[in-house]
């Protein structure tokens, strides 16, 4: 899109405001912290202390209000020790404006680089450089600058302590992911009434599967109702979808497929009671008429063929996971591939090396990361030296505004750029007129910064504008505790805040890094993996074993992170005022319907994988490295903006087909049916793969 639209979209995307807000009683331990730390500080020493304690307790809360499935005092403590460190370092430099400007870039290059672990390190480390701007303006010596680094620290530890001795809802995030699954499945049980052919959007499910991510000191203390329920959730997806479709489940019409709907809309209230269970600790509450409609006729239920065998697995697998989360057995039976019970979380010691992988992995100047480390470095040392020239007393609002806004892509950089301006100019407007009306004296500057950082808090989710006034107000009267006249006046602070917004804006549009030039490297990706999933699904018949069940696993987890990856990188194209050449948005609509059909395919077939211990389907492994090798080349050539060629899997399967008789439809042989199954799956694979190169050939 032009430039003017783009630029009036991520505008309104940032000043739009949501009707909702964060969880209360988070928010209020945070603010209290708040005001401990302050009133404390400020009742045994100076104004200046307190200030530098504030920060801390502000950023330590504010992390601690992230996403994160890590414990909250944790990031409080490593928010707080980033803060210490980097103001003291700060301080260190700043006698000699060159060497704290040089200080600051590279500081903000690594708070850049923060962004390739994960988005809170990158937040957190992004005000980190904040904080070291205002904070170095207040010590008069080194040891006054070790107090001012002590103090902060100071913040974090009662933000924590606090975190321990008033806990709100203990594992609450891991509750909401993992409930926000089961609910998900619900959703998709009932929408496959309707649809047969409904999708899934596989987002919950990977939520819940970074929630189950355990530390060692976590997985000793999980809750009972968490441990061994993602396994079943991720088991009845493709049970459901199997059930559903007419092709390999319940016929299109007639009572066969009114038991089916039957059972879609019981597994949907059951589904629902048992995301209930997860997200409030109470115990699944199940109406009668839902387990009266599970129950299974001496005739079995009205179904038959494969159709019969889904909706029997699905009832089995169903009780198992009630049984499971009734008798809250904390401890899962290890499987027998040998996998731990919990998926491995690396401790704050462990992260280390996981870091320096990270960075080295990012050290490519085609990666957003390093692409915006080097704006955010460029932008704040720029910003500083302007703020240095400037005749202000608080030249630092310039480069805290930019550091503030800028993240990896253009539309949230643009949106919260706009957000920040405007919520920054109320903010410091509104402020900067009670100091300069009402002269309140420290102690109600106290107070009045404590509420605006509660107000913060609470509305964390309703929208960056909002707290970005919040904010700001906050910081307006921290720095006026000391009493002395207000000397940056609301115009100077707002003069300011328009020119560190726009060194952010024209950082990006400078030096941009445009997700629309990666799609075709995202796309090529998710093709691969799909082509990956759909060849694992095939192996496993050719090759019936736990470990072939097991890559299927891995294999599905590499497609969901592909196509999350596509779609993300999507949405942020969309927003930007470039499009690709050689990639047009019917292609890309078109190759994703494509992939989407395959994955459903593929999915089908996960519901029906043959036991261990089941006969090979003979050429299934033959076909499935064909299926392997020939989307991998695909990918290759989408990457090299060439029109992909899949003929070789059609003529492998028609080769396939050739050698191996279709068996009767009227078979009672388990083998002969799972081969016929197969036979149908396979086809409509290869009727996908011929929809991907047909859509990205036009």
């Amino acid at each position: 899109m032009p430039w003017l639209t783009a630029l009036k979209h991520t505008a309104r995307s940032g000043i739009r405001l949501e009707r909702t807000v964060s969880d209360p009683l988070p928010a209020l331990r945070a603010g209290l912290a708040v005001a401990v730390v302050v009133f404390g500080t400020l009742l045994v020493s100076t104004p200046e202390l307190a200030t530098s304690a504030a920060m801390g307790a502000f950023i330590a809360g504010t992390a601690s209000l992230q996403r994160s499935y890590r414990p909250r005092p944790v990031l409080a403590l490593g928010a707080a020790a980033a803060l210490s460190i980097s103001t003291f370092l700060g301080y260190l430099a700043s006698p000699w404006p060159p060497l704290f400007v040089l200080v600051l870039a590279v500081w903000a290059f690594g708070a850049g680089l923060a962004w390739g672990l994960s988005q809170v390190s990158g937040v957190v480390a992004g005000t980190t450089v904040a904080v070291m701007l205002v904070v170095v303006t207040l010590p008069a010596s080194v040891w006054g600058a070790v107090h001012h680094a002590a103090l902060i620290a100071l913040g974090g530890v009662v933000q924590a302590l606090l975190m321990v001795l008033w806990p709100v809802r203990r594992w609450g995030a891991q509750r909401d992911a993992l409930a926000d699954a089961y609910a998900s499945l619900a959703d998709y049980a009932r929408r496959l009434r309707v649809d047969p052919f409904a999708g899934l959007d596989p987002d919950p499910l990977m939520a819940a599967r970074s929630a189950a991510a355990l530390t060692p000191h976590q997985a000793r203390r999980r809750p009972p109702e968490l441990g061994g329920m993602r396994e079943p959730l991720e088991r009845v997806r493709p049970v459901l979808a199997a059930l559903a479709d007419p092709r390999v489940g319940a016929a299109g019409t007639g009572p066969e497929r009114e038991r089916a709907r039957e059972l879609l809309a019981a597994s949907a209230d059951l589904l629902d009671a048992i995301a209930r269970s997860i997200r409030t600790g109470a115990p699944v509450d199940v109406p009668e008429r839902t387990y009266r409609c599970f129950a299974v006729p001496e005739s079995g239920p009205a179904l038959s063929g494969p159709g019969r065998r889904a909706a029997l697995r699905l009832i089995g697998l169903l009780s198992d996971t009630v049984d499971t989360l009734e008798t809250a057995a904390e401890e899962v039976a290890v499987p027998s591939s040998g996998e731990p019970a919990h998926l491995h979380r690396p401790t704050v010691i462990a992260l280390g090396p996981i870091a320096a992988t990270t960075v080295r992995q990012h050290w490519d100047w085609s990666s957003p990361v390093l692409r915006h480390a080097v704006r955010l470095s460029a932008v704040a040392a720029l910003g500083e030296t302007i703020g240095l020239l400037l005749p202000f007393s608080h030249g630092y609002w310039a480069p805290l505004t930019a550091v503030m806004v800028m993240r990896p892509d253009f539309s949230q950089t643009y949106a919260r750029g706009v957000a920040r301006i405007l919520g920054t100019v109320l903010g410091v407007g509104v402020a900067s007129a009670v100091i300069l009306l009402a002269a309140p004296d420290q102690w109600i500057s106290a107070g009045l910064a404590v509420v605006c950082i509660g107000l913060a808090y609470l509305t964390i989710r309703t929208g960056y504008a909002a707290m970005s006034a919040f904010v700001a107000g906050y910081v307006v009267f921290l720095l006026a505790m000391d009493g002395a006249p207000l000397t940056a006046t609301a115009r100077e602070r707002i003069g300011e805040t328009l020119l560190g917004g726009a060194l952010a804006l024209a950082a990006y549009a400078l030096f941009p890094t445009w997700q629309t030039v990666r799609l075709p490297d995202r796309l090529a990706g998710y093709i691969e993996a799909g082509g990956a999933y759909a060849a694992a699904a095939v192996s496993a018949f050719g090759d019936p074993s736990a470990h072939r069940n097991r890559e299927v696993r891995v294999a599905l987890l590499a497609a969901r992170r592909a196509r999350t990856e596509l779609l993300t990188a999507s949405e942020q194209a969309a927003a930007e005022p470039v499009r690709h050449r050689g990639l047009r948005p019917s292609q890309l609509s078109g190759a994703r319907s494509a992939l989407a059909a395959m994955g459903r395919t593929t999915l089908l077939m996960e519901a029906h994988l043959p036991a261990p211990d089941a006969a090979p389907s003979p050429g299934a492994a033959r076909f499935a490295e064909v299926l392997r090798t020939e989307t991998a080349r695909a990918a290759g050539a989408v990457r090299a903006e060439e029109p992909p060629d899949l003929g070789a899997v059609r003529a492998s399967y028609e080769e396939w087909v050739a050698h191996l008789p279709e068996p009767a439809e009227t078979s009672d042989d388990p083998s002969a049916e799972a081969t016929r199954l197969l036979l149908r799956d396979t086809g409509f694979l290869v009727e996908a793969l011929e929809a991907l190169q047909e859509a990205l050939s036009d």
